[in-house]
């Protein structure tokens, strides 16, 4: 999601099998102090559920569709959920500008309603701290099986023993009030129960729930009241995955102030010349059901236009894709693109990125782009981690999701664009290419304190190369003006180099390649061209005569393009490139602007419009992320 943790927890993919029922295994990660015995969190599932009264299973299946049984060491989720039972604090939540206009977009969330603060009302069950609930997981699981059994009890006014009969309660704590939500989320519980599970989690529980036969009693949700959907709409996506239309919210915050309103802006993108060119890949950061809730919040200033479940690959597109949603962080890229969200935790990789995931949002893609026409290549099916910061001010803040555990180069191949596939070995472009299974570098995830806490994580298959001042791995890392974290931090973009980006060769030692990057000469190891592949392509250098030339992070148009009623937005530079360097073109277009700053219940009459310019702007990889620089500044120079 378009929201970052200052603490991430990541694992490595074991395979356990357990006798009687077959269970997929976590990746093991770095966390706090594990607990002595490693089966002190299934103990802790047995005695809350003796104590609350609810079946054991049903409060197992609960928490692995709400966390893997994951801890998250005690940091909330996007959605503002602790630990294995995922309590949720919205006061824990921070809102970041997805929209990335340069406005200032915020306001409370609705912190009194029971359905979304549940670690209040979990709290106040067991009478004890909120504080206590974040951080101990086996006074969340208490918690969550507190929450349950109350649930259960308003319904049926008593604590069935079997296990059918908690099929309400179970809907009932997915969070939401829409069917198709807390039904599905229900149903999915249920399908866990039915076909057992087993994982060894990041802090080294090993947690098991056998495999049993049980039909839901799908009768006991008709208390809920849930609401369904009256304006039904078919979803964009392609017939070989499963798809709903589950509406994000589009509601003015504020009556009195028509720029106060949540989630996308009202478009006709095709049609008013607004290219859809970007797809733009994210991890949620919470669970499918939590990013749900975040984008049917109006106050939350954020949305994309799918979501990803992780189990199954179910997709939810939550905005028309002719309309603007706000998760790049960067207002031009959130104009030209469509948004993926993919359920799960960018440090946990494999856990939550599975086959059926990587297999329904390519296919999803791969049909956007027969719509939309977009290159299937790495400079249009991005990550959140390649948007640039519009401005000087957004750069460091900018998101690196969906990480460096999503395998890029499967999922090109899943496009039918595999990395690599036009090597020219006379060229002197380099594509970042390292095999992902065999690239497992060394990498830290740091806390928030002063000074950061850095704790080492275990080798998991990677996409990236580290990038050195020198040709040696005991050279430092190369920096960014903007970035001050550990270089080897996950969350640390400005030394790596990710699959599939491009690069200028800059130089070569045995065993070492350099290549201009963000402003400054990079080396990477790469004997034998394992991390790369050789290939030509456009190439600009700034124009002869000048010593150097302004980098954008966005494509803006010139001030003479605004119609007077619009104030023009300014261009400003986020970086600088010197005479001599050179960098890879990835596109070329005008430039554009879509002023949308208020609410309006339809596109007649209202004051969105599309600005079109003449400035030509080439794209580029610059660093990490994609660039922006005006033609009229560049020369275009040989490739070899």
């Amino acid at each position: 999601m378009a929201k970052e943790r200052t603490l991430r927890w990541r694992t490595l993919l074991t395979l356990a099998l357990l006798i009687c029922f077959a269970g997929l295994a976590a990746p093991l990660a770095a966390a706090p102090l594990a607990p002595a015995s490693p089966t002190t969190l299934q103990a802790a599932f047995a005695a809350a559920a003796k104590e609350a009264g609810v079946p054991e299973r049903v409060l197992l299946a609960v928490s692995y569709n709400v966390s893997r049984w994951e801890q998250h060491g005690g940091a909330p989720s996007t959605s503002g959920g602790y630990g294995v039972m995922h309590l949720r604090d919205l006061s824990a939540l921070q809102h970041s500008d997805a929209k990335g206009d340069g406005q200032l977009h915020a306001a409370p969330p609705n912190l009194h309603d029971p359905n979304l603060s549940t670690l209040l009302m979990a709290a106040q069950l067991l009478h004890v701290s909120p504080e206590l609930l974040k951080h101990d997981s086996t006074q969340n699981v208490r918690g969550g099986a507190a929450l349950l059994a109350s649930y259960e009890q308003e319904l049926l006014g008593a604590k069935p023993a079997n296990e059918a009969d908690w099929y309400g309660a179970v809907a009932r704590y997915s969070g939401s009030s829409a069917a198709v939500v807390a039904l599905d989320f229900a149903n999915n519980v249920y399908r866990t129960l039915q076909t057992g599970m087993a994982r060894l989690t990041a802090d080294g529980q090993q947690v098991a729930l056998p495999a049993k036969a049980v039909q839901p009693n799908r009768s006991t949700a008709s208390g809920l009241h849930l609401q369904q959907d009256a304006k039904a709409q078919l979803p964009e996506c392609p017939p070989t995955v499963s798809c709903t239309f589950i509406p994000a919210a589009y509601q003015q915050d504020d009556p009195n102030d028509p720029t106060n309103y949540g989630n996308y802006d009202l478009a006709n993108r095709e049609t008013d010349g607004l290219a859809i060119r970007y797809v733009v890949i994210h991890d949620a950061e919470t669970t499918y059901e939590g990013t749900i809730q975040t984008f049917q919040d109006p106050t939350s200033y954020v949305s994309a236009h799918y979501v990803i479940r992780s189990s199954d690959g179910q997709i939810a597109q939550m905005v028309a894709t002719k309309n603007v949603a706000w998760h790049a962080g960067n207002w031009y890229v959130n104009m030209h693109a469509i948004g993926i969200e993919h359920e799960g935790y960018a440090l946990q990789g494999a856990t939550w990125y599975t086959e059926q995931m990587y297999q329904a949002s390519a296919k999803l893609v791969h049909y956007l782009s027969g719509l939309y026409h977009f290159p299937l290549d790495r400079a249009h099916i991005i990550g959140h981690d390649d948007v640039p910061g519009p401005t000087p001010t957004y750069v460091p803040g900018m998101h690196w999701d969906p990480g460096p555990f999503w395998d890029w180069a499967h999922y090109m191949e899943l496009l039918g664009a595999p990395i690599g596939a036009t090597s020219d070995p006379s060229g002197h472009i380099l594509t970042i290419h390292p095999h992902f299974q065999h690239n497992q570098p060394y990498v830290v995830t740091c806390d928030g304190s002063t000074p950061p806490v850095c704790t080492p994580l275990p080798a998991q298959p990677s996409n990236f190369v580290y990038l050195h001042t020198a040709p040696s791995t005991t050279a430092p890392y190369i920096t960014d003006p903007y970035v001050t974290a550990n270089p080897n931090d996950a969350s640390n973009w400005t030394d790596k180099a990710d699959t599939g980006q491009q690069f200028v060769q800059a130089g070569h030692q045995p065993g070492w390649d350099a290549i201009w990057y963000g402003g400054q000469i990079a080396w990477f190891y790469n004997p034998h061209n394992i991390n790369a592949d050789v290939r030509h392509g456009i190439v600009i250098t700034p124009k002869a005569g000048l010593a150097s030339i302004s980098v954008y992070g966005r494509a803006y148009p010139e001030a003479s393009a605004y119609p007077p009623n619009i104030t023009p937005q300014s261009i400003v530079p986020i970086y600088t490139m010197n005479a001599g360097q050179q960098y890879v073109v990835s596109d070329k277009f005008k430039s554009d602007y879509y002023y949308a700053n208020t609410y309006s219940p339809t596109l007649i009459g209202s004051d969105h419009v599309v600005v079109k310019g003449q400035t030509v702007y080439y794209q580029i990889f610059f660093n990490h992320r994609l660039g922006y620089v005006m033609a009229s500044d560049v020369d275009v120079v040989p490739s070899h």
